[in-house]
């Protein structure tokens, strides 16, 4: 079991995905962080005295248990693909609908920090949906929320899911057998490690 001293409180949304895990470990093993809030649809064992789970089937109804997440710093690594959520509706309450929520309640509770994972290419104006909605997410939150925002747009991310996505497992192949030949203006579209992104998180939270 850690020894705590004090330290920062974070909350992690999205803790069981790929890269919310992944910050999720780098922060246990951060001193510099005493309380880790998991809010998860389910209870999970994180192995962890520094960890408390708060569980919340439904993100959208995040103001029930606002009173319970006032920390130091929030970290936003929901997500979802089109294929996964079902429909172009569900994507968006997920991607663009949720992380407004936790927007919303950082400025009320006042957080002082928050990091929100985008993807590289959001872009509001966009004519791709997934990519348009990226943008949007992000206009939005920088409206709702006026705290230290950092958003982070990372390229496809490459790590062991829970889940199988064969289109993601398909291209994080290619990803790998050919990323060495991205270089000069296509290197920022290289595949990116999950462990990467959610230390590079944490880097930002650390910026003014």
């Amino acid at each position: 079991m850690e020894t705590l001293t004090e330290g920062k409180t974070a909350v992690i949304f999205g803790a069981t995905g790929l890269t919310g895990n992944e910050l999720l470990k780098q922060l246990i093993e951060n001193g510099n962080y005493s309380k880790i809030i998991a809010v998860v649809r389910r209870e999970v064992d994180f192995k962890s005295n520094k960890v408390t789970n708060i569980i919340l089937e439904n993100f959208l109804n995040l103001f029930e248990i606002a009173d319970k997440l006032k920390a130091d710093l929030f970290f936003v690594c929901t997500g979802t693909t089109i294929k996964k959520a079902g429909s172009k509706e569900a994507f968006r309450k997920t991607d663009y609908e949720i992380p407004l929520r936790i927007a919303e309640c950082a400025q009320q509770l006042k957080i002082p920090g928050m990091v929100v994972i985008s993807s590289i290419g959001a872009d509001s104006s966009s004519s791709n949906f997934y990519l348009r909605t990226k943008g949007e997410m992000e206009a939005a939150i920088s409206k709702a929320y006026n705290g230290n925002l950092k958003f982070i747009r990372p390229s496809l991310l490459l790590g062991k899911r829970d889940e199988f996505r064969a289109g993601e497992y398909f291209a994080s192949f290619v990803m790998k057998a050919l990323g060495w030949a991205m270089i000069g203006p296509l290197k920022k579209y290289r595949g990116v490690k999950a462990s990467e992104v959610a230390r590079q998180m944490e880097e930002l939270s650390r910026m003014g």
